[in-house]
């Protein structure tokens, strides 16, 4: 069942010396989107309103009585209108999340921070979610968007939340469960592998490889706020087949990682991300995915990489709208 988006990333069970003499060289191109139309407003079957575009900003409010009494009294009664409501679309291909465009630079500054630590490493992760709201809640609620922070529950070796136990049973990925809205994560687990998942530390030692698997599962929140998990979850259960099923389960973790890859991009230059430890996130995200002879539900390795990209190069929301790309470039 939909209780949790867990077990976000699965890594290649290999040996860290495998990945670290891998050639980081780049084959794979972004996905290419067409330029982003507002498209046109598909209704949502539990609403009966009609679609109402944003008439300004969300706390702007019209006063039901006027700034000033008039000098003279009306000679009707005069009726003051209230403010338009502003409907969602929270459909997967033309969600109004898609009208948020770039993310804007945002200052976030790491610091040496050893992934080995769990006081250090919970720290961090509690430090950039904060940069992750700071980016993200301002073009949110621009949309109209009601915009709310997720929570976390960070341990340092497990602990069982809303949506189970964390990390997962010979897992060492966070997740997200959209039951509390809570990202949960094992540092130790994160950094030194649980089981025969190895740990992201021993992939990449530097932090913000971490950090941005953190800022995918911020992007499962942001999916969250803006119904796409919630009509991802229609789908699914609409759905006949075990294929269907796990085709809509890559297009929803390949969004995330593309959502991500924008945060990344958008903290660069405060973090910071040198033009090397970006090749660092590139080379990463070519090095996790689905692994063969799992169930195919995040995704290949070439489109975790490309869809990272997707969210770093071209830094616009619909450019990480998954649901219109070609099922080759979600597989």
């Amino acid at each position: 069942m939909f209780g949790s988006v867990a077990a976000i990333f699965v890594l290649l069970v290999i040996g860290a010396a495998v990945f670290k003499s891998t050639s980081r060289t780049d084959t794979t191109s972004p996905v290419a989107i067409p330029t982003f139309t507002p498209p046109t407003f598909e209704p949502d079957p539990d609403r009966s309103e009609e679609p109402v575009e944003p008439t300004g900003s969300p706390t702007e409010q019209t006063s039901e009585r006027p700034t000033r009494e008039p000098s003279t009294r009306p000679s009707q009664k005069q009726t003051v209108k209230p403010p338009a409501k502003v409907t969602l679309n929270t459909s997967l291909q033309a969600n109004t999340l898609y009208h948020a465009g770039r993310l804007p630079s945002t200052t976030c500054r790491a610091g040496n921070v050893s992934l080995f630590s769990h006081s250090q490493l919970k720290a961090l992760i509690l430090k950039t979610g904060r940069c992750m709201d700071a980016a993200w809640a301002p073009v949110l609620r621009k949309q109209g968007i009601d915009w709310s922070p997720p929570n976390y529950a960070i341990a340092a070796k497990r602990g069982r939340g809303a949506c189970g136990d964390y990390p997962s049973p010979g897992s060492m990925v966070p997740y997200y469960c959209p039951r509390n809205n809570t990202i949960y994560a094992s540092t130790s687990a994160l950094a030194r592998g649980n089981g025969n998942s190895i740990g992201y530390g021993e992939i990449v030692a530097w932090h913000g490889a971490t950090i941005s698997m953190m800022a995918h599962e911020y992007g499962h929140h942001l999916q969250q706020i803006t119904g796409i998990l919630d009509s991802h979850w229609r789908k699914h259960m609409d759905s006949s087949s075990e294929s269907g099923r796990l085709a809509l389960s890559r297009r929803l973790e390949l969004q995330a990682t593309c959502f991500g890859g924008m945060f990344m991009r958008a903290v660069a230059s405060s973090y910071p991300i040198s033009s090397r430890q970006r090749d660092t996130l590139f080379w990463f995200y070519s090095r996790v995915g689905d692994h063969p002879g799992n169930p195919r539900d995040h995704g290949s390795l070439t489109n975790n990489h490309r869809w990272f990209r997707q969210g770093w190069e071209r830094n616009m929301a619909y450019q990480c709208n998954t649901w219109l790309a070609s099922s080759s470039s979600t597989s």
